[in-house]
């Protein structure tokens, strides 16, 4: 899974210590289960389920199952009484049994359980599923727990013109859709996807390909290049894993309101239709969507084939596939020289921002029962455990790595494994004893920074050199690290790597005696190669050259490496937000890499909003737009940096003559396609500024009739600075209702509250700030289930510039009490985000012009 947004409905749980009860009572399971999906009712649909298990003889157990209506449950020849608290009760097993219950159960318009989309271009309706990591019980009755694994047969009656995707492969007779068992698989990664979708299906290797979307969008969906990277990873993971592809299809589906960036469903992926592109895209988003299909293919050996006991080892799914996405990616792929550059400035940022909150966790944690999990599918897990396994991978060897990876594939198929397994395996193939590295890596939280102390003599050349390394007082642990040592020098015009040292950081400080008697770069990169996980600080020369050389760095990750530590310098409020716009003004024209460049100009934009001292912004806005406009005209036309440049212009400029001009068709730019994704951009914005209206919003909607185009079209006007429209989208997104009583979903809630909080726009949303939203946080976690409430917290926090007030609000959030765990952990996180911005702004108020 790539991210996640939801959570299991308050009232439904499951324990640890209940899951291992359960999993010593019931094995050997296998599911036959019936969905009905022809009646034409947006409530409900039909299920019933088979369920043949072996149990302990007299023991009792339950099954999960939430359903509007339960009509029959008997086990064993035995009717059973009918609970409403997600459970069935099951007494008295025998040593072979037999369940079979007959239920009504519901849509979802959230994107859990069965999500039931309506298409507003066609009128078409479109369903799929979402069951991690605790809801596959409201589609079907199951034991919904990882390590009770069973077959999964799958029997579905949908309206004629459907097409019907699962697990396995499938038979059609007129409307019933029968798919073959499964060999034996977690119910997480069941799915069932119905409704007209458009597909396009090809072979590799004796394995049929296919790939899934809306028909609104099938004039979009590019499935060559989709294709070209579906065979490259099926070709590169069994070689590399020695593990052949352990399913029999391979299906890849776009769908609506996903509420996660992809799910690794056994041969039956469902992935953001967002990774459809409907407009002109740049190599950014290409390598984006190519490392979300290579993360979910990695998912179906780590994850699928063997799957974690418990979510205790939840980063045994996810940290490997986060970090054999970016390896195949660069092994593999077309995107080979940037996939470790997009690895540094997304997942290993998205790290270190989550280890600095206070909210981090080891990747090793405890999870006692589902409620909350997936706030825990988070940088952690995702970003530091890649990165440590990187680092892992490169101490022990690629070579030992990968047969550890083999012997554990070849001990665990089709079964459970958990950390102890992995590691038996890697330490027979490695020779090395991990029992050090564990504990330190895997079992503490926290993020220390390396900076080098060193003495240098009247001849320019080092005297000594220590590695200096540090941690915040909360999180103490002083790990090893495998470092390089950059070393480089500035040369006609180039700033060029001249030697490389390799060492290990041990305890607080740390000798490098290979650098005596070397003459002084121009800059010193600690933790070149980006081998090690850690923040890093530069010495004054090094900070120096990068002040006038940044963007003449010809090592593409040694560059994005040193923008990733000045970025970190700016939100530790050791860099000022000023001097970084400077800096991203004065450099990043020279960013070849567009996904670098788009992160450095999102950053910049995020300094000025949220990170600037009040009333220095505007001169900081002024710098960013100055040079974006010189770049967007110098740039080639119709290349990947006009557009990102164009972009920039377009939500930054407080002028709206360009945007205006490109929007009505009196002003062009060569090159530059006005495109559909375009024209909503310059529409929010010129919203922002007010320039627009209600009936340009209509008319731009009407263009574009699609679900996407609703929702910015309800982001537009929840932008626009007038009070009244700013309360009417406000209550829409809190209450879930369009003003003419049509629920809206999920997604579109959180569009309108992307608009409605505009940094630039304090002054008209102080009220709500302060007070409006505390008590719509209070109304959704009480009006609301657990997983919409969790997915609209985080929009639901301010998104203005952070002051005293919202703090104080933030607090008295906290203190209130109402929030269950995971939505406390949200807040919290939002209220670290604007403390340290606070923090930020008081560093750029005292720093003067002449600093720059």
């Amino acid at each position: 899974m790539t991210s996640a947004t939801t959570a299991p409905p308050t009232g439904e749980t499951l324990t640890r210590v209940e899951a291992e009860q359960r999993a010593r009572l019931v094995g050997d399971v296998a599911y036959e289960v019936e969905l009905d999906l022809t009646a034409d009712d947006p409530a409900g649909f039909a299920s019933r389920t088979t369920v043949r298990f072996t149990g302990t003889p007299g023991a009792a157990t339950f099954v999960d199952l939430t359903a509007t209506a339960v009509d029959s449950a008997v086990l064993n020849g035995r009717s059973l009484p009918v609970a409403s608290n997600g459970r069935l009760a099951l007494p008295d097993l025998r040593a072979v049994n037999e369940l079979v219950v007959s239920a009504r159960c519901a849509y979802s318009r959230s994107g859990v359980g069965v999500h039931r989309f309506v298409d507003p271009v066609d009128g078409e309706v479109y369903l799929y599923t979402q069951f991690q990591p605790f809801e596959a019980h409201r589609v079907y009755t199951c034991f919904d727990q990882p390590d009770i694994k069973a077959r999964f047969a799958l029997t579905v009656r949908a309206p004629a013109e459907w097409v019907v995707v699962s697990n396995g492969a499938a038979t059609r007779d007129g409307d019933i859709w029968r798919f073959a068992p499964t060999p034996p698989i977690s119910t997480y990664v069941t799915a069932v996807v119905a409704g007209p979708y458009h597909h396009v299906h090809e072979r590799h290797g004796g394995l049929e390909l296919g790939v899934y979307c809306r028909q609104s969008l099938a004039e979009h969906l590019d499935p060559d290049e989709i294709f070209e990277l579906t065979r490259q990873g099926l070709d590169f993971y069994p070689a590399q894993f020695d593990c052949p592809y352990p399913f029999t299809k391979y299906d890849q589906l776009f769908v609506p309101e996903l509420s996660l960036g992809a799910m690794e469903n056994v041969g039956c992926v469902t992935i953001d239709e967002r990774n459809i592109f409907r407009s002109t895209v740049t190599e950014a988003n290409r390598l984006y969507r190519a490392n979300v299909i290579l993360h979910e293919m990695a998912h179906m050996w780590f994850g699928n084939l063997v799957t974690m006991r418990w979510w205790d080892d939840l980063w045994l799914n996810e940290s490997f596939a986060t970090y054999l996405a970016s390896f195949a990616l660069a092994e593999a792929t077309r995107f080979s020289e940037r996939a470790w550059a997009e690895f540094a400035h997304l997942y290993k940022a998205w790290a270190y921002e989550q280890d600095q909150r206070p909210t981090t966790h080891p990747i090793l944690t405890d999870i006692p029962d589902t409620a909350g999990l997936l706030t825990h599918f988070d940088g952690i897990t995702y970003g530091k455990g890649a990165a440590v396994l990187k680092q892992l991978a490169h101490w022990v060897g690629s070579d030992a790595f990968r047969d550890g990876v083999r012997g554990y594939f070849a001990e665990r198929a089709f079964g459970t494994g958990e950390l102890a397994d992995f590691l038996r395996h890697l330490e027979r193939a490695s020779g090395r004893d991990l029992g050090a590295w564990c504990p330190q890596w895997l079992g503490t939280a926290g993020l220390g920074v390396l900076r080098a102390e060193c003495e240098i003599g009247d001849d320019g050349r080092y005297r000594r050199c220590v590695i200096v390394q540090e941690v915040p007082a909360e999180h103490p642990t002083l790990r090893d690290h495998r470092v390089a040592l950059g070393l480089y020098t500035v040369r006609d015009d180039v700033v060029a790597r001249t030697r490389r040292v390799e060492l290990d950081v041990r305890g607080a400080r740390t000798e490098v005696p290979e650098l005596v008697g070397e003459r002084v770069p121009d800059l010193l990169l600690l933790n070149d190669d980006d081998i090690a996980y850690t923040k890093v600080r530069f010495d004054a020369r090094s900070l120096a050259t990068l002040h006038t050389a940044l963007g003449r760095i010809t090592a593409p990750l040694a560059r994005t490496l040193c923008w990733g530590a000045l970025w970190e310098m700016t939100r530790d409020a050791e860099l000022p937000t000023r001097s970084w716009v400077i800096l991203v003004a004065a450099h990043a024209e020279r960013e070849d890499n567009p996904a670098v460049l788009q992160t450095l100009l999102g950053q910049a934009s995020q300094a000025i909003d949220h990170y600037g001292a009040p009333g220095r912004s505007a001169d900081s806005r002024a710098v960013l737009v100055a040079a974006a406009r010189a770049a967007l005209y110098r740039s080639r036309p119709g290349s990947d940096a006009q557009l990102i440049w164009a972009r920039r212009v377009l939500v930054l400029d407080p002028d709206p003559h360009l945007a205006q001009g490109l929007l009505e068709g009196r002003t062009s730019v060569e090159g530059l396609t006005v495109d559909t994704d375009v024209r909503w951009l310059i529409v929010v914005r010129l919203a922002v500024l007010g320039v627009v209206d209600e009936a340009t919003i209509a008319a731009e909607c009407a263009r574009d009739p699609s679900d996407l185009g609703r929702r910015r079209a309800w982001q537009a006007r929840a932008s626009l600075p007038d009070a009244a429209g700013k309360a009417t989208a406000f209550a829409a997104a809190v209450s879930g209702v369009d003003v003419d009583g049509t629920a809206l979903s999920v997604a579109t809630q959180r569009a309108i509250l992307t608009g409605f909080w505009r940094a630039d726009q304090s002054s008209l949303l102080a009220h709500y700030a302060e007070h409006g939203w505390v008590e719509a946080m209070v109304r959704v976690w009480s009006e609301r289930d657990a997983d919409e409430s969790l997915a609209l917290t985080p929009s639901l926090f301010p998104g203005t510039r952070p002051d005293a007030a919202l703090v104080a609000a933030a607090d008295r959030v906290l203190d209130a009490g109402f929030l269950p765990l995971a939505g406390r952990r949200l807040v919290v996180e939002a209220l670290d985000d604007a403390v340290r911005a606070l923090r930020a702004q008081a560093a750029d108020l005292v720093h003067g012009p002449e600093q720059d």
